[in-house]
This record gives structure tokens, sequence and C-alpha cells, in this order.
């Protein structure tokens, strides 16, 4: 049997190793093993067990054609299609506004794309609709009669996809890029009408597997707050974490 502290350092190191792979190796991955993923992520929580996703799963000759099809509307339509629901506020503010520029400056960087390069980033972002490579895609929905409780539940759904994902040694995607394609995807996938599209996911093995997380994260004291607990609690909480230095 695993002792307790072993199983919560594996959940830690599975959290944190976690990063949005954009290079897939292209490696097979079996419909068991997605099956598997999310008949875990299923048992996400969910207010009044409403349970509010569908998945729409690809593979081989079935994402290619959506692949396609989603890179010639990039390719030669892009202007033509808008996102269902907003994905950022249109006057973020900060920490959030310099949060968001520091990412561009990363990703961009880190590709040795200009910022200022459109049609780089252009070429970058279409790599979206290959599923960067990766052997299998999802695209999730949901029911666009429900109110913003339910998005929150969706997105703890998402996480336990990542997280299972992980858990196979696998890497994944989340990609808000695919909601702007929902009349694209429509057709090719039977999404009915009351759906709405969220995002697409990839999922598969990274190329790189010693490449590790990119985007820093803020420190625990700029966004939590502990009232009630005594000095040798927090103690406890500075414990050495062997991961935090292999992802940050």
């Amino acid at each position: 049997m695993i002792g307790e502290g072993a199983t919560a350092q594996s959940i830690d190191e599975i959290i944190a190793g976690r990063f949005a792979c954009r290079e897939f190796s292209g490696a097979p991955v079996g419909r068991g093993t997605i099956e598997q993923i999310l008949r875990v992520a299923r048992f996400a929580p969910s207010g009044a067990n409403i349970q509010p996703w569908h998945v729409y799963v690809l593979a081989g000759a079935a994402k290619d054609r959506v692949s396609a099809a989603l890179r010639e509307a990039h390719e030669t339509a892009r202007d033509e299609h808008v996102s269902e629901y907003s994905y950022y506020a249109s006057d973020l503010p900060e920490p959030y506004l310099h949060r968001r520029q520091e990412f561009g400056r990363l990703f961009y960087g880190s590709l040795g794309v200009a910022q200022a390069d459109i049609e780089a980033r252009s070429r970058q972002t279409a790599k979206n609709y290959a599923f960067f490579g990766a052997p299998v895609g999802l695209i999730v929905a949901i029911d666009r009669r429900l109110q913003v409780g339910s998005w929150l539940d969706l997105g703890m759904f998402i996480q336990n996809v990542l997280l299972a994902a992980a858990g196979h040694g696998l890497q994944s995607c989340p990609q808000e890029t695919f909601s702007r394609y929902d009349r694209i995807l429509r057709p090719l996938l039977s999404i009915p009408a009351q759906q709405m599209v969220v995002c697409g996911i990839s999922i598969g093995r990274a190329r790189d597997e010693t490449r590790g997380r990119l985007m820093p994260r803020a420190d625990l004291a700029e966004f939590a707050s502990f009232a009630g607990f005594d000095d040798q609690c927090a103690t406890q909480m500075e414990r050495t974490r062997p991961w935090e230095a292999e992802t940050s």
C-alpha cells in the first residue's frame, strides 16, 4: 500500500508537472487510454450533479479532416469567424494585463518570433488546428442554456482531463481558439445548435519529454489570504517541495 505522504507527493508532482504542450511526437495513443482518461475526468464536481459537458473525440482520418477545414478557414476567412463567448475582458485590469503581456513575450520569444510579426504569429496560431501534431484531439462543448456556474463545473472537468492524461504519461494543451470556428466544426461533428463550442484539447506524448513549464506562476502570497492558522501549520506548509524548482 502506498503511504499517505507518497500519494500526496505523486498528485502534487502530476499537477505541478503539467504544462501546455505545443509540440507532440505524434506517437499513437489508443482509444482505451482516452476512454479511461474521460472515465476518470467525469468525477469532477458539478452543481446538483448536472455534469454539463460533452466531448467530441478525434483521431486518425477524422481528426485530419477537421484540421484541414479549420486551417483553410484560418488561412482564407479568419475575419469571418468569431467565438460565441468572450474569453478575455475587453479592458483587462492589472495584474492580469501584465501577465498576459508577459505571456506574449515569453511564448513568442521562445519561438524566436517578434511580437510585431503578425504573419509569423498567425502561422503559429495555425498549428493549433493541427492539434500541434498530437494524435488525439478533443472538442469540448457545453449546453448554451446553462448559466455561468456550469462553466465553473466544466473548467473542473477539463482540468481533470488534463491531469488524468498526465497520470498516463501524456501531455496536453487546452485551446480556446477552436471556439472561433464553431460554424466549421458543427457540420463536421454533428454538434447540435444548443451546444456551444468552448475549447479544444490536444493529447499525446511531448516531442521533448525534458521540456518543462515555460510560464511562471504567482507566488502563494500574491493570491492567498490565511486566517486562524497557528505557526506550526504555517511551518508545515513551507516543507521542501522538490518539484517546485523543476517546474517553476
